[in-house]
């Protein structure tokens, strides 16, 4: 039998990293079982589904790289096939039309909750016999068995066994025609082939009705396996006050593919103590059964640590395929500078982000209009002239424009003046950059370019005596 998982988010908002790590699990225990993915929009909820929330989906799936062999389906497309199971429930006897009235249902909770027992339908139209109009509106339950047990074994929280008694008679067509989730569910798990569902815990309390209905259709029941949610760094459940939790978020922020997925990888999956993994890694050595039952936190300085490792050690040229996005994002001119290939590796050591590195390259492609007023008042004084217009002139003379004729041009100029390199490199650094910080000098001088960097030690220059003269 091949191995189809699936993935079957709802369309009621952005793709979140809840929802991204549970699409990675699915996605490697397919790729690991040498099996397939599904993708599924499961759009029955039609008041809260949006085009802008499917495009977001899409879009998270395809920049984490999440590729998928069938879909995306939609289940508004699917209704025809529901309602033709339905029906064959209803002449089956396995399904029955209950016209109790919203009034009698909301009453009916109540009292049982004022009793202190467990809200649930009472099966009050299970026989049929109750006289209504033959125009009322009606729904359709499915005829949940009253006696025994359901007993699965999950792949994380092992064998968990619900006594029918405990379920009630669901609703699994609306007055208005529309089939509900968690029958639709089991049709497409059905009709798709699905072998094994990964998903949140928050759906433990559907599967036991679900396997009735499987049953109940005569179709094979998957293999499950719930995972636990994912807390803040306080303990509560992540959400939008603990920062980014939509995927494209993460993206915008400056985080490497890469990286999110191993940091994603990580929330509730181990295997022993290894940290870092490529992507062949993760679905070479997954599986199921080393996903932990218990809730993981989520650390954003952890995730900002995988971050810079990637940007460090991927190919440059692979970072740089991200990087572009955030220099066009922030306004950055890109047609006088360096290469992006060759300042990732000297900006990389520095940044956390790629939003981060892009903001703290400005200097290298365009002109600033102003030194940054406490390194200027540090570092450029007076006493500071005579070796900026020294470097400069030596700078400006050299014919060969690398990392180490520059930095004999810095050290002869503080031999010839007989000061040390804090007292020439500083002050030059200040010119070519605006500010305090910056990678090595021969570095930054180097990718800033000749007459760039020669232009802006002159300017220094002018500063400094204008200084001076005032």
């Amino acid at each position: 039998m091949t191995v189809k998982t699936r993935f079957a988010p709802s369309p009621t908002g952005f793709l979140h990293v809840g929802g991204a790590r549970t699409a990675l699990y699915s996605w490697l225990y397919a790729r690991n079982q040498g099996g397939q993915f599904v993708l599924r929009i499961e759009d029955t909820d039609l008041e809260r589904s949006t085009q802008e929330a499917i495009d977001a989906i899409l879009e998270g799936m395809e920049w984490l790289g999440l590729n998928w062999e069938e879909g995306p389906y939609y289940q508004t497309k699917r209704f025809d096939r529901y309602n033709q199971l339905i029906d064959q429930l209803l002449e089956e006897g396995k399904a029955y039309k209950c016209y109790c009235s919203k009034e009698r249902v909301d009453a009916l909770r109540e009292q049982q909750m004022a009793n202190g027992e467990k809200a649930r339908y009472d099966g009050h139209c299970r026989d049929g016999n109750h006289d209504h109009a033959e125009d009322a509106p009606y729904v359709v339950r499915f005829k949940n068995p009253t006696e025994g047990k359901v007993v699965f074994d999950d792949h994380v929280r092992g064998r968990i066994e619900i006594d029918n008694k405990e379920l009630d008679d669901l609703i699994i067509r609306r007055t208005d025609g529309a089939p509900t989730y968690n029958f639709c569910v089991v049709v497409d798990d059905w009709d798709m082939g699905i072998t094994q569902v990964v998903r949140g815990e928050d759906h433990i309390n559907n599967t036991p009705r679900q396997i009735n209905i499987y049953h109940a259709l005569g179709a094979p029941v998957p293999e499950f396996a719930h995972v636990s949610m994912i807390l803040g760094d306080d303990g509560a459940k992540l959400s939008k006050r603990h920062g980014a939790v939509s995927v494209m978020q993460y993206r915008d922020d400056g985080y490497l593919q890469e990286a999110l997925l191993n940091y994603l990888v990580r929330l509730g999956w181990s295997h022993g103590d290894q940290e870092i993994f490529s992507l062949d890694e993760m679905v070479q050595l997954f599986s199921l059964k080393a996903i932990n039952k218990s809730a993981s936190a989520f650390n954003t300085d952890k995730l900002l640590w995988l971050n810079q490792h990637y940007m460090k050690s991927l190919p440059a040229e692979r970072v740089a395929e991200e990087l572009k996005w955030h220099f066009e994002n922030q306004g950055i001119d890109m047609t006088h500078g360096p290469a992006l290939t060759d300042l990732i590796p000297v900006m990389a050591e520095r940044c956390q982000t790629l939003k981060e590195l892009a903001a703290s390259s400005r200097y290298f492609y365009e002109d600033f209009a102003e030194f940054d007023a406490g390194a200027a008042k540090k570092h450029l004084r007076p006493v500071a002239q005579e070796a900026l217009a020294l470097a400069q002139a030596k700078l400006a003379a050299l014919t060969e424009w690398n990392a180490e004729a520059i930095h004999r041009c810095i050290q002869e100029t503080a031999d010839e003046l007989e000061l040390g390199m804090g007292k020439v490199g500083m002050p030059l650094r200040v010119a070519v950059t605006g500010a305090g910080q910056s990678p090595s000098l021969d570095q930054t001088i180097l990718l800033i370019g000749q007459a760039r960097s020669v232009d802006r030690i002159g300017k220094a220059v002018e500063f400094v005596a204008s200084r001076a003269n005032s």
